[in-house]
This record gives C-alpha cells, structure tokens and sequence, in this order.
C-alpha cells in the first residue's frame, strides 16, 4: 500500500505557475537537456513545500533510446528532477546562497512507470536543513497515481 501523500494535491491548483522555466533556472545552474523542470505550481518556502511539475512528451531526447518502441522515463532523470526541486527549495530559503549539489538518495521506492506523454508532478518537503547540507522527502505523482518516492540529500559545494 502507498503512502499518503506528502501534499495534499486536491488542495493545490495544479493549473497555476507561480515560478515558470526561465525563473526556475535563475535560481538553479542547469541548462539544455538538464533544465528538466517545466514549472511550479505551489511554493510555501516558510511552510517547506513545494510541487513542481514536468511535461513528459514523446519529444523528449531520452525517449528514443530508453526503451525503443517502448518509452519509460528514466527512474534517475526523475530523482534528478526532485533533486533540483529540493535544490530550489533550499536556494529559496534564503540559507543556501551557493551551489548545492546533490549529495545521496535514500529510502527510494518507484511504485509506477511514466510514459510519455503526461504531466509528472513532483512534491517535495523539506525535512532538515543544516548549515552544509539538507534533505526532503519527495514524491513523483503522475495520473492521480504515487510514481515514486525518496529522500533526497543535498550539500553545499564549495567554490571552484
């Protein structure tokens, strides 16, 4: 039996976007194929909680070779995308003003498969947040459906 889960998404409009794409990556330094957040449609930084969302589409550059005539979102694309919301709860926070990068997964279970083309949301809160490292729990829900979850660890990195 799945968990709750950790937001209550009939509580959330997931048609809205209070940060789209180009705010998200002002705060995040991923770019090109790695900009894998399409938006955000709840952010309580105070409260620690954010859903982000992901428009998985049948043009998505993994999608030919993961799994021929097959599509399946890759599982480390999507704790790569809870990671960067994690990330960008962290930044938001006011605490972490440098690079963080991702520093572990634990507790990881995928329930589901997501195949192209849907929306994955991602719900992330965040649980810990010390002076050179935080951590959240997250979801991945696509379809009314629990798709995933893990506990995401980050860390400051220091300056190149």
């Amino acid at each position: 039996m799945p968990p709750p889960l950790l937001i209550d998404l009939t509580q959330v409009d997931l048609t809205a976007v209070c940060l789209d794409r180009n705010a998200i990556y002002e705060h995040l330094p991923h770019r090109h194929e790695f900009s894998l957040l399409d938006g955000v449609c709840h952010l309580d930084v105070p409260g620690r909680s954010v859903v982000a969302f992901r428009n998985v589409t049948t043009s998505d550059w993994w999608v030919r070779a993961h799994i021929p005539g097959r599509p399946l979102l890759p599982g480390v694309l999507m704790l790569e995308m809870a990671a960067q919301v994690a990330a960008l709860l962290a930044r938001l926070s006011g605490k972490y003003p440098s690079f963080t990068g991702f520093g572990g997964v634990d507790q990881c279970k995928f329930r589901e498969s997501v195949v192209p083309p849907t929306r994955l949301y991602l719900l992330v809160v965040g649980t810990e947040l010390r002076p050179r490292r935080f951590r959240c729990d997250s979801q991945g829900v696509a379809n009314g459906r629990l798709i995933f979850e893990a506990e995401i660890t980050g860390v400051v990195m220091p300056e190149p």
